[in-house]
């Protein structure tokens, strides 16, 4: 019986090489199950982003403008009568009451015409009295028929002359009296005098009044500014739905503040508006006064001014940040119930105490997107971080 050869050393070898190709077929098989397992996508999680409701409080709406400062009186200071300027009786920027004398000017010449103006009023006074003697005289002698009736006429024409002249001589007293007060300049009302405009020995008053001063006004003091048409309309609205007068619109406040200053901490309350508008410019001019007893306000002053015309007991307040604008306006970024961010277009108002008041366009319970405006687009889902929004500290009055 004939044995079969057992295989050869190279047919075993081959068998081999094939046994591990299928070992490595197989091996890659599971590496590439394991790898397509590790790259399956897996959505991320949904932003955590910060939202709030809106801040419900009363909110006090102004009218805002820039007006500047003026004084409520102001007047130069003249010589009315011819004379050397014999003192100057204050220092140049103070502050003088009213009868304050500041300046003289040479005295004795018009207290010497005065002088002789009463003394010529005397005489005239005695010439009357002796007159009207005359004629009482004259006129019993008529009824005795003693005389002529034209000696009591002649005595008559004498009195009537002589009490005319009286009366011209008291004139000419009241003249002197007059112009030798003039040698004295008082202030008219108290405020700052300014420097003086000429020197003692110097002759003023000669061919027209001679300005020596100024005087000023400093408290209370004006503010002027203008209201835009809009404004006044608003205004007006309101007037008529409160049932105020436009005697009453003058008691309105107001408030203003210098360019360095914080808020508005001077208070006063309206003088004067204008009956007509102005049609170049459209805005009505409106005046204000304020008391200014420390003279923190000096005349020509550029302020800040607002008028506070109406209030809201609940008006809806964000930040400022929490705004966004594009071609269409300004908007928020709303969460609605599914946790979906959508772009809601509102109105604003004006900025009260660091919050934005939204006119129109937003509810009370509406969520806010106030943070992470960047990390969210409208239509994206959100994981909202429910926050409260912090009222900043309010301004000065």
């Amino acid at each position: 019986m004939t044995r079969a050869n057992p295989a050869s050393p190279a047919r075993r070898n081959e068998g081999w090489r094939h046994v591990a190709r299928a070992l490595a077929t197989a091996s890659a098989v599971v590496l590439l199950a394991g790898c397509e397992d590790k790259n399956t996508f897996v959505a991320p999680p949904p932003p955590k982003v910060d939202v709030a409701t809106p801040v419900q409080r009363a909110v006090t709406r102004y009218i805002e403008a820039t007006g500047n400062t003026a004084p409520i009186k102001s007047v130069d200071l003249v010589a009315r009568v011819q004379g050397f300027l014999q003192s100057i009786d204050y220092q140049d920027g103070t502050f003088v009451k009213q009868g304050t004398q500041l300046f003289t000017i040479e005295p004795e010449t018009y207290k010497l015409k005065l002088e002789q103006a009463q003394a010529a009023e005397a005489g005239a006074q005695a010439s009357l009295r002796q007159a009207e003697a005359d004629y009482k005289r004259q006129a019993e002698l008529v009824q005795r028929q003693a005389v002529s009736q034209a000696t009591l006429d002649t005595s008559t024409s004498n009195r009537d002359n002589a009490q005319a002249s009286l009366q011209q001589a008291q004139a000419n007293t009241r003249i002197a009296e007059v112009n030798y007060g003039y040698t004295k300049v008082t202030a008219p009302f108290d405020g700052v005098v300014s420097a003086h405009m000429v020197s003692i020995g110097e002759l003023v008053g000669v061919s027209s009044p001679t300005q020596l001063a100024t005087i000023v006004a400093m408290d209370p003091i004006y503010v002027n500014f203008t209201v835009n048409e809009q404004d006044v309309l608003r205004i007006r609205a309101e007037a008529a739905r409160r049932g105020l007068t436009p005697a009453d619109l003058k008691q309105f406040p107001i408030q203003l503040g210098l360019q360095t200053e914080t808020g508005y901490p001077h208070e006063g309350h309206l003088d004067y508006v204008s009956p007509t508008l102005n049609q170049s410019t459209g805005t009505l001019a409106v005046r204000g006064l304020v008391p200014n007893d420390k003279r923190a306000l000096l005349p020509g002053y550029f302020v800040r001014v607002r008028v506070p015309f109406d209030q809201e007991k609940t008006a809806l307040l964000v930040p400022d940040t929490a705004l966004g604008s594009d071609q269409g306006g300004r908007y928020l970024l709303v969460v609605n119930s599914d946790n979906v961010v959508e772009q809601r277009k509102v109105q604003i108002g004006p900025v009260d105490n660091g919050l934005r008041v939204i006119e129109s366009g937003l509810k009370p319970e509406d969520r806010v997107v106030i943070a992470g405006l960047l990390r969210v687009i409208p239509g994206q889902k959100i994981d909202p971080q429910t926050t409260k929004i912090e009222q900043p500290q309010a301004s000065a009055k």
